[in-house]
């Protein structure tokens, strides 16, 4: 068994509870210590999972934290980033790494100049539905992927969330909020995006909110709503991708990969598990593939984990600041496409992350 890595969650709102859980989760995690500006909030949460609520400063200056699970809002994860950077913590953000690409670099500089790891979520392309994916096409079974399409297709988030306003404004929308989870699970399956032509509209210029507490308030629209573009990958695909808030009802795929032996049907990638589909060239119909990866379940923290295991192997971490920086691009691209009526060609670069190894035991990550 690995040394469990001490970890400090910065943040403690809705998506800290299943990142509280994997220090139970993963074998080589140990959530020791949480902060937020609300203390009642901290409080709660490091009582309800054995933690020490702290304030940031002092969650900062805690010798004993090595990585800092950053989950505050999008519009401060530059910042508290990097703050914990230049604390010399490991940080692991929640998506987006940032709200410009400019903030995305600095970060990924930062991070290399003091010799520590950044990373970044959606870990879901980690999981047993993407990782299979990856397998099946790694290994072949629809030949060289020649194209994709992809759809987020959604009413928004006024209906069910509590405070739904910044999902309307710049650094929200459904191309920032729900696009990582799209563009992370195309670039690992077919490398990083050369160019992107998009166009961006907003449908709608208020939102009713039919939640509680705001019931009856509305919200003004402040960034395209609808968002549709193509990406020529620079392996040769060529990719479409809509992004949406304004959809009622759609019965289109989440991913689909085409090949030149036939398609793959990908599952939800804002998800671990689901169904993975392959109908080859001459099949009369769809084929099931069982799972060849472990982490079915919501296991967000798997990237944290991974990094841990990274850090202590001297291996590369697979939900990195490079693919992250990439993805933000990417997202960035979308709208200055639209913006401007032309292609945006890619700065930035990535590799492809490892796959997992096959076998891994429930907890592990090598």
């Amino acid at each position: 068994m690995q040394k469990k890595t001490k970890v400090g969650i910065v943040g403690c709102g809705n998506i800290s509870e299943i990142y509280f859980k994997a220090g139970t989760t993963f074998e080589n995690l140990e959530i020791i210590a949480c902060s937020d500006l609300n203390a009642e909030l901290s409080a709660a949460k490091a009582k309800q999972f054995g933690a020490k609520a702290m304030d940031t400063a002092a969650l900062l200056a805690d010798k004993d934290v090595e990585i800092v699970i950053n989950l505050t809002v999008p519009s401060v994860h530059a910042e508290v980033s990097t703050a914990a950077l230049n604390a010399g913590k490991h940080v692991y953000s929640e998506k987006p790494l940032a709200l410009k690409v400019s903030d995305g670099k600095a970060l990924v500089a930062l991070a290399a100049a003091k010799g520590l790891r950044l990373g970044c979520a959606p870990d879901t392309f980690l999981g047993a539905g993407l990782q299979t994916c990856r397998k099946l096409l790694d290994d072949g079974w629809i030949g060289k992927p020649l194209g994709a399409t992809a759809f987020m297709m959604g009413h928004g988030m006024e209906t069910w969330h509590p405070n739904p306003e910044f999902f309307y404004q710049p650094g929200g929308g459904p191309m920032f909020d729900m696009g990582p989870y799209y563009l992370t699970a195309l670039v690992n399956m077919l490398g990083p995006v050369g160019r992107i032509a998009a166009i961006a509209k907003a449908g709608y210029e208020e939102r009713l909110i039919t939640s509680q507490p705001r019931f009856g308030q509305k919200i003004k629209v402040n960034t395209p709503t609808h968002v549709a573009g193509l990406l020529e990958f620079a392996g040769g695909a060529v990719g479409t991708l809509v992004t949406s808030f304004d959809v009622w009802h759609s019965s289109l795929p989440p991913i689909e990969i085409y090949g030149t032996e036939g398609t793959l049907a990908v599952p939800d990638p804002n998800s671990f598990g689901n169904t993975v589909s392959v109908r080859r060239a001459g099949d009369p119909e769809w084929k099931s593939i069982p799972f060849s990866h472990g982490y079915t379940e919501n296991s967000r923290g798997l990237g944290v984990a991974d990094m841990a295991s990274a850090i202590q192997n001297g291996r590369p971490h697979r939900a990195n600041g490079d693919m992250a920086l990439h993805v933000l691009e990417c997202m960035q691209s979308f709208l200055e496409s639209s913006a401007s009526g032309g292609h945006k060609t890619m700065e930035t670069k990535c590799q492809r992350p490892a796959p997992l190894p096959l076998g891994l035991r429930n907890g592990t990550v090598d």
